[in-house]
């Protein structure tokens, strides 16, 4: 079976409270798709913490010392800061414009994925208001993959996708920040390639794999396509965790 990703027309402005499952299944209907077993739904981050109401408007944030200190060296507002500690575990690298920290979830990214772009609000400048990731990823990615589920008899995976930068190569690229059913790593070691050499480190991180095709057709700026259905994912599904891709410190060579 061919590897399709389908963006779905039709999704609504998530507001908070908005149930992701109905309107999921309502926009496959309209997209002539229905789902089959082994189908795979990749969800936006954005939808997700918007419907989960992770949205601040920054005139409610009082910000702490260091986050006034840290502002100062990264020269960014210290309300934005100060959302980003309460994010983090830990600052990693700083710079003017620039703010590493590992989330509490585990992963490095930038200001804790606290984002500015397609946000607004209910009151105030919409340049006050930004969005927090959805604070148990995993668990919001198995609520959403229980309830298709339980209204559709199949059975399916659901990754929750966001755009990260790397250390090495310019630019975005999406990655899997929270997934249900879905193999995070598939492990290729002791399987032959092509001339009967057995594979002893390949490990394949095949959510971010697909998470990266997803964002390509999902965009980035003015898009309004937040949902791609995926049929062919050429893995099995399974059980997993977003913890599968987040390296061990004990392994990380660049901390």
């Amino acid at each position: 079976m061919p590897l399709v990703l389908t963006t779905l027309a039709g999704i609504p402005f998530i507001q908070p409270g908005d149930d992701l499952a109905e309107i999921i299944l309502t926009a496959l209907k309209n997209s002539n798709l229905g789902l089959m077993d082994q189908d795979i739904v990749v969800v936006a981050q954005k939808i997700v913490s918007k419907a989960e109401g992770r949205l601040v408007n920054l005139n409610q944030i009082t910000p702490s010392e260091e986050a006034v200190d840290l502002a100062a060296l990264t020269e960014k507002d210290a309300r934005f800061v100060e959302l980003v500690l309460r994010e983090s575990k830990s600052v990693l690298r700083t710079r003017p414009g620039t703010l590493i920290v590992e989330h509490n979830n585990g992963f490095v990214c930038a200001n804790a994925g606290i984002d500015h772009s397609n946000v607004s609000g209910t009151w105030g400048n919409p340049e006050d208001w930004v969005l927090l990731l959805p604070e148990k990823p995993d668990a919001s990615a198995e609520r959403l993959r229980k309830k298709l589920e339980e209204i559709t008899g199949k059975s399916v995976g659901v990754l929750i996708i966001d755009s990260h930068g790397r250390a090495w190569r310019m630019g975005t690229v999406g990655v899997m920040i929270g997934c249900a059913g879905v193999p995070g790593l598939v492990d290729l070691r002791g399987t032959k390639d092509l001339f009967g050499y057995s594979l002893r480190i390949t490990q394949v991180a095949a959510a971010d794999e697909l998470a990266a095709g997803a964002s390509l057709i999902m965009g980035q700026a003015a898009e309004g396509s937040p949902v791609v259905h995926v049929r062919g994912f050429p893995y099995p599904l399974r059980e997993s965790s977003s913890q599968e891709l987040v390296r061990p410190l004990d392994q990380d060579l660049f901390r």
